[in-house]
């Protein structure tokens, strides 16, 4: 099981992810639901797992029921980051039954996405387990709900990269086609001369696609060298002229078949843009019954 704080989640955030996903989903209340059950009918209802698992988003479900019904009880039956089987129940709710119904789909669909998020991760750092290498997301990451699906990642035992643009400098192949023109011999100038300009604190990575590009780079004194899809053989010659002069990460033709040999390269941290982009969402299913 993996710990996770669920106050590295912020409220705010959440609740601004909750009010435009209900928005979208009942701009105009829940016609359905309104039309057929009385306003003061009661529901409790489980949320139940279709199959196996690790858990993230109970700081979502939880307010997502009670956006709309403030009153509503809910209780979290497993903590985020720990694993589940097929039929296990993760929560409960009890309130008003046309307010569970009309926050079930909203509720829902971020749970699914944010535990498939999580398990799909777990497995990645299971077959790294053994090397240094850390497991780490990308900015592929769905529109709006970034902050969401970072969160799954470390739920499932990943670490997260860079947030946004703005919190760091990773210099991308395009971004040196246009600083360099091409020119390989520029390139330690011209990345001197932009980490002379950067405030201390600042990260500075760079990308490289050639193995002839990585002392250039070195020699202008940045923190991270990430090598892009680099084989196997050119991950570990890349990592032993790197020699711990920077930190080195491994991006391009990562999946569960190639991240164990990508790790036992040597390299620092890996960055899997499957762990976001390409999730299938998790089965789980809400069961609810009438209170009487």
């Amino acid at each position: 099981m993996t710990t996770v704080d669920p106050g590295s989640l912020p409220e705010a955030a959440v609740r601004r992810i909750l009010i435009a996903a209900l928005e979208e989903d009942a701009p105009n209340g829940d016609i359905t639901s309104a039309a057929l059950l009385p306003a003061d009918a009661r529901a409790t209802a489980s949320l139940v797992a279709r199959e196996a698992g690790i858990f993230s988003g109970g700081p979502v479900f939880a307010p997502a029921m009670r956006l709309t019904d403030p009153r509503a009880e809910v209780q979290l039956l497993l903590a985020d980051g720990a694993s589940f089987e097929a039929g296990a129940r993760l929560a409960e709710v009890s309130g008003l039954a046309r307010a569970v119904l009309t926050a079930e789909r909203v509720a829902l669909n971020l749970t699914q996405r944010m535990s498939a998020i999580a398990t799909t991760t777990a497995e990645y750092v299971r077959l790294v387990e053994g090397t240094a290498a850390r497991v780490v997301d990308t900015r592929k990451t769905t529109p709006g709900l970034r902050v969401l699906e970072r969160y799954a990642v470390r739920c499932g035992g990943g670490q997260n990269h860079r947030f946004s643009l703005s919190d760091a400098v990773l210099a991308k192949d395009n971004h040196l086609a246009v600083l360099t023109g091409g020119d390989v011999g520029r390139l330690t100038a011209a990345l001197a001369g932009v980490r002379g300009r950067l405030p201390h604190t600042v990260h500075f990575e760079v990308e490289v696609d050639r193995l002839e590009q990585i002392e250039p780079v070195l020699a202008a004194g940045v923190d991270t060298i990430m090598l892009d899809n680099f084989s196997p053989g050119e991950l570990a010659e890349g990592v032993r002229l790197i020699a711990g002069r920077a930190l080195v990460e491994a991006s391009g033709n990562v999946n569960l078949q190639t991240i164990a040999a990508i790790a036992a390269t040597g390299v620092d941290i890996i960055s899997v843009g499957a762990l976001t982009h390409s999730v299938r969402a998790l089965d789980l299913g809400l069961d609810i019954s009438v209170a009487t």
